[in-house]
This record gives C-alpha cells, structure tokens and sequence, in this order.
C-alpha cells in the first residue's frame, strides 16, 4: 500500500459494515490510525496492514457521545486530521401518509445531526490544535432529486449536501475541507432487502438497471472516493457532492408513484 494517511487520525461513524467498514479498513490499510464508531460494533482493536483500528461503541445521533469519541481520538492520537461522518439509516420507503414526525426526527437524528455533530466536534477539536484536516459526509444521489429512496431519506440526504455546503463557507481560513459524497445503488446492509430478493429469483442482473454501467456498486467504490475527498490529492475541494453512482443520477429514471386515490392512507 501507498501509506498515503500515514501518520493520520481518523475517524470513522458507521462503520461495522458496508462502505463505513471498507473506509475503516481503506484508510488503516494506507497508515492511518483509524478510530471506527458504530452502536453495532465490538470495542476492540483490530490488525490493519499498516496503520491501526479502535473500535469504539457509540451512537454518532448522540452530543455527548460524539464529543467524547472526538476528545478520545485527540487524546490517543494527538490530534484528528480526518472525519468521515458516514453513519445513516434507510427509514424505508413509507410514503408521505405513512410516516409520523416521530420516524422522521430518529431518522434526521441519525443521517443529519450526526453529520452536524461530527463536523462541529471534529473541526473544533481541529482549530484548538492549530490543524489542517478533511471531513467528509455520507449523502446519496437520493439528496439529489426525486425517485431515488423513501421521501424522509431523501430529504435527509439533501440536508447533509447543503450541510457540507455550508460548513466549508462557515470553516473559511481554517485549512478545513469539507465535502460530502453521494453514492447511488451500493451492496451494503442497508440494500440487503433488496439484494437477497434479486438473487433468490435469479435476477441478480436488474440490480442497477437503471444506471449505465448496468450493475450496483460496492462499498470500496465509495470508500476510495471518501478516500479521495480527504486525501491531498482533492486539496482544492471543497463544499462539493461528488457523485459515485455508475452514471444513476445523469437522468435518475424512476417508477411514477400511484395516483393519491390509490395511495394506502
């Protein structure tokens, strides 16, 4: 490996599996020393090829907790250099009768106070050390536009573009990046549903019709573009949604929902 991170803080939220573990595992395999947040995940440490991993137990939705994961990485590693606020849940695809303000405020806790949380804790601990660093959050090509995931997700997603967004204009003159990445259809837990589906009728190859490359994608595609938005190499990034979708988003083609007298309400 390059150890392109080496000497580098890390840390990561959702990251017991998925493109949150291919990170982890991406970042630590080029030197970096990763600290890995997942509520599901066993606090341990794990053997990396070149840098190491901490797990470390914690609910990225949760103040407290997310500032006590940050001072722990500061104290451990002298510092933090990188962030990936990568924690998020699907809600489903309830339609807009079907959802109550309760599914929407756990699912905005999780997909965009996190972020927030991450960004606020993280860039702090940042400025107060007098460091440089790159955050990069988790979106998805269904904060783009219509069609692309349950109505709540979407909207959350969206809020975690504009976030990035605005967080490198609020962070102006401190050397801090950030920046936010959107994939489109990727083989994780969170799609599993729907991959089990495919491939217990045979039809494994619709999945990711819908995009030019004809296929969905899998979390180390999206782990290199993290990779890429936190590495010197995207210097001059910033404020930006890179999209990482075989091509989805470049028409986002999608099933009309059913007329409101059809819908279950």
């Amino acid at each position: 490996m390059s150890g392109r991170f080496a000497g580098k803080s890390v840390l990561v939220t959702g990251a017991a599996s998925g493109i949150g573990k291919a990170t982890v595992h991406l970042f630590a395999d080029e030197g970096a020393d990763v600290i890995a947040v997942d509520l599901n995940i066993a606090a341990e440490t794990e053997s990396a090829c070149a840098g190491s991993i901490v797990n470390f137990r914690g609910d990225a939705g949760d103040e407290r907790e997310v500032a006590a994961i940050v001072a722990t990485a500061v104290e451990r590693h002298g510092g933090l250099d990188i962030i990936c606020a990568n924690a998020g849940i699907s809600g489903g695809m309830a339609g807009l009768f079907e959802q109550s303000a309760d599914d929407w405020q756990t699912l905005l806790r999780v997909n965009l106070i996190g972020p927030f949380l991450a960004i606020k804790y993280g860039a702090r601990a940042m400025i107060d050390a007098g460091r440089t660093g790159a955050i990069v959050c988790t979106a998805s090509v269904a904060g783009l536009r219509a069609g692309a995931g349950g109505l709540a997700y979407s909207a959350s997603k969206a809020g975690v573009i504009n976030l990035a967004q605005g967080a490198a204009q609020q962070l102006t003159g401190s050397g801090i990046r950030v920046n936010a990445v959107c994939p489109g259809l990727v083989d994780t837990g969170m799609t599993q549903g729907l991959y089990t589906a495919a491939r217990s009728k045979g039809r494994e190859d619709l999945i990711g019709q819908l995009n030019p490359l004809k296929r969905g994608g899998e979390p180390v595609e999206i782990a290199r573009a993290i990779a890429f938005l936190a590495s010197d190499e995207a210097s001059y990034i910033n404020g930006q949604a890179l999209v990482v979708d075989g091509g989805l988003s470049t028409s986002l083609p999608f099933a009309k929902p059913r007329r409101l007298g059809q819908a279950s309400f």
